[in-house]
């Protein structure tokens, strides 16, 4: 039995599934073209004193995060934070419903920034990377495709302004 309202605000599935599934299929892609092409820990200069290409392996999660953990407890710690990540994208997706379709595509970048990286995991033990940032001494962890998509999509969560509420007189 449906208990939602006729004029109850719905989760927009054809967007949520069309950019989950770009955002999966540009991550796979690129990595695709980066296994076949650069040699790993080699430098591919883009832009010389900012960004290299690179082929690196990230068994850890984000910024390498939990790579010194024996592997099962690894797999065991990221296959919990995985699913319940994507519990809360659901949850989310059901909450902004009514916020319109910009929380609704940040909602799925983010979802398919998971499954990008959770689709290497499965095939390779650990995520690619290939996106190298850095200025002089300073360097960013090498991060891919989908890892932009999900940063994207909590800015834009982030930065979206909050939904007016209405106070109701308790008299």
């Amino acid at each position: 039995m449906n208990t939602a309202s006729p004029s109850a605000p719905k989760v927009r599935v054809v967007l949520v599934a069309a950019v989950a599934l770009v955002t999966v299929l540009l991550d796979q892609l690129t990595k695709l073209w980066v296994l076949n092409t650069i040699p790993h820990n080699e430098l591919w200069p883009v832009i010389p004193g900012i960004f290299n290409l690179t082929l690196a392996y990230n068994p850890g999660a984000a910024f390498g995060l939990w790579t010194g953990l024996s592997d099962g407890t690894r797999q065991l710690v990221l296959t919990g934070t995985i699913l319940l990540a994507v519990a809360l994208v659901v949850v989310f997706l059901k909450q902004t419903a009514d916020r319109g379709w910009i929380p609704q595509a940040a909602l799925a970048g983010i979802l398919g920034g998971a499954i990008g990286n959770v689709i290497d995991r499965l095939r390779l033990g650990s995520v690619v990377d290939f996106l190298d940032f850095y200025w002089d001494s300073y360097l960013w962890p090498a991060f891919n495709v989908a890892d932009s998509a999900i940063c994207v999509g909590v800015a834009v969560l982030i930065l979206l302004p909050k939904p007016k509420t209405t106070k109701t007189d308790p008299t």
